[in-house]
């Protein structure tokens, strides 16, 4: 089962010189990926933990690649109907391009009232706007020659498609996952309450006529009792989940260190 690790991107931790240093840790650390979290429009009543501050994700994620080697580098997740899907489309290419491959996508219809009447973007219509922007990604990194709004034209560069997580939870979540998605990005750490989910999942995948998705949890195994992490794992698995993204709370390189120490060490001993 390969593990990443969530960095943060709010909160006075999201400065550069701490992502960079984070993120280098845990590509040392041999960890499967790093993961950025997405917000734009904070209210000041809703600001607790962050102070408003979010970094961009996809920008991070550009300035990331630059700075690291090897391990990949999601966001989980992206907010599709905060963003117009050409200049998004472009975005992540872009970041596909200039990190070798490396972006992982995850993405989610958003959830957050004050965010969406920000953005002028009707919060009903957020399903459907995720899905039409969905689709759009994919018409983009099918070929080099796109339509829009009745003008064609080149989507240049074009690397290979990033993975798709779709985020949220079933029925929808699930429906979208097997329609545009590589994995389903759940929430949680119940064994039980997930193998349903992900079961489920499987049967929808087997009438679509398509491979089984991907299942990466986002979740916070107790990682200061490793015989317990372990054996959440080793559930966790048995219930079909694929791959894993830790939580992780710091406020300095040496905090951050410790939680990818530990997390390191339970994936050896899995």
């Amino acid at each position: 089962m390969k593990i990443g690790i969530a960095l943060r991107s709010m909160g006075p931790e999201a400065n550069a010189s701490l992502l960079v240093d984070c993120a280098r840790a845990a590509e040392h650390a041999g960890l499967a990926d790093v993961w950025i979290q997405d917000h734009i429009a904070i209210p000041p009543d809703d600001a607790e933990g962050s102070g408003g501050r979010y970094l961009d994700p996809l920008t991070t994620l550009a300035y990331l690649a630059g700075r690291t080697s090897t391990i990949g580098l999601g966001v989980g997740v992206l907010n599709l109907p905060y963003r117009p899907p050409l200049p998004t489309a472009k975005a992540l290419a872009t970041v596909q391009e200039l990190s070798g491959g490396r972006l992982r996508l995850g993405v989610g219809v958003g959830w957050m009232k004050p965010e969406f009447k920000a953005l002028g973007v009707p919060r009903e219509r957020r399903g459907r706007l995720t899905d039409e922007t969905l689709a759009f990604i994919h018409d983009c990194f099918r070929k080099d020659e796109v339509e829009a709004h009745g003008q064609r034209f080149l989507f240049l560069p074009r690397p290979e498609r990033p993975p798709i997580f779709i985020g949220g939870a079933p029925p929808h979540a699930l429906g979208r996952t097997v329609a545009f998605g590589e994995g389903w990005l759940p929430m949680g750490g119940d064994p039980e309450k997930l193998r349903p989910e992900i079961e489920r999942l499987g049967e929808l995948a087997d009438e679509a006529g398509r491979s089984r998705p991907q299942v990466k949890l986002m979740t916070a195994l107790p990682l200061r009792e490793p015989q317990s992490a372990i054996e959440r794992l080793g559930a966790l698995r048995e219930a079909g989940v694929t791959s894993l993204m830790q939580g992780a709370r710091y406020a300095s390189l040496g905090e951050f260190e410790e939680v990818v120490g530990r997390l390191a060490e339970v994936e050896a001993r899995i």
